[in-house]
């Protein structure tokens, strides 16, 4: 397989435990496609979980939050946008 980062399915068959194994070394997940399209992906146990970003509402908005009535929050919003 090389350096690739894919392998179809029809090479997974072929060659499972070659794969797995390999992917249980590897840092970065090895996708697994199925015409073409990424079907799955075999990952290590240790790899770390994605962590996903926490939004957070700009300071301006809270502001802006908690000056309004909840009826004027949707027409205060649009006077916002129109300032872009």
């Amino acid at each position: 397989m090389g350096k690739r980062g894919s392998i179809t399915i029809k090479e997974l068959h072929a060659k499972t435990g070659e794969y797995v194994r390999q992917a249980g070394r590897a840092r970065n997940p090895l996708q697994v496609t199925d015409r073409g399209k990424v079907v799955a992906a075999l990952v290590p146990l240790n790899l770390p979980a994605m962590r996903r970003r926490q939004r957070r509402l700009l300071p301006e908005y809270v502001t802006f939050l908690a000056r309004r009535k909840k009826s004027d929050i949707l027409g205060g919003l649009d006077a916002v946008r129109s300032d872009r």
